[in-house]
């Protein structure tokens, strides 16, 4: 199964997204609203018999105090990230992913050496191509309370996602636990 773990924008910031012109331009795969996330670390292929260690690995992200009011702030404009991606970067989450990275270490592809880059992926495009959505301000932010494992199906018109399972970043009547995806 590939995995990776994410949080989401609030319908508010979805909204925002919404409003930023996304001409069909040849060379150009927009992603939907259904795929804008912002990925705190890819897992890759993890084997279904794994899947509840990642699981109950996640479930202490709900123990950790200091991780119960985070802020995440998109912004201020769109941008590219590397060659082929259009994003809108996103801050705040460092503390967060490098919990998740912890939690998560000896499961899936090993932890890259580069440092967590928070982003929400407009597009991907052709290398050198300059959609004209690239410098459009988008100043949002939203309070994160929950982490999602998100189980990733490949697809020619873009990535199909199902969450499979969420872990509140706060403490619940009976602590924290991860849920089955809702």
């Amino acid at each position: 199964m590939r995995l990776f773990v994410a949080v989401w924008p609030s319908p508010a910031v979805v909204h925002q997204l919404r409003a930023i012109d996304r001409p069909p331009l040849p060379g150009v795969r927009w992603t939907t609203e259904q795929q804008w996330h912002v990925t705190l670390r890819f897992l890759g292929g993890v084997a279904d018999d794994e899947v509840e260690g990642v699981k109950g690995g996640l479930a202490q992200l709900g123990r950790l105090g200091t991780l119960s009011a985070l802020t995440a702030v998109a912004g201020p404009v769109v941008s590219r990230l590397g060659q082929s991606v259009l994003c809108v970067p996103v801050s705040g989450l460092e503390p967060l992913a490098v919990s998740v990275e912890q939690l998560t270490a000896a499961v899936g592809e090993p932890p890259g050496t580069r440092p967590f880059r928070g982003h929400l992926t407009l597009a991907r495009t052709r290398p050198g191509m300059r959609p004209p959505a690239t410098g459009a301000p988008l100043a949002a932010s939203w309070p994160v309370d929950e982490v999602t494992l998100v189980a990733s199906t490949l697809h020619p018109a873009g990535a199909r996602y199902q969450v499979i399972g969420r872990v509140p970043l706060h403490r619940g009547e009976n602590g924290s636990v991860l849920d089955a995806a809702r």
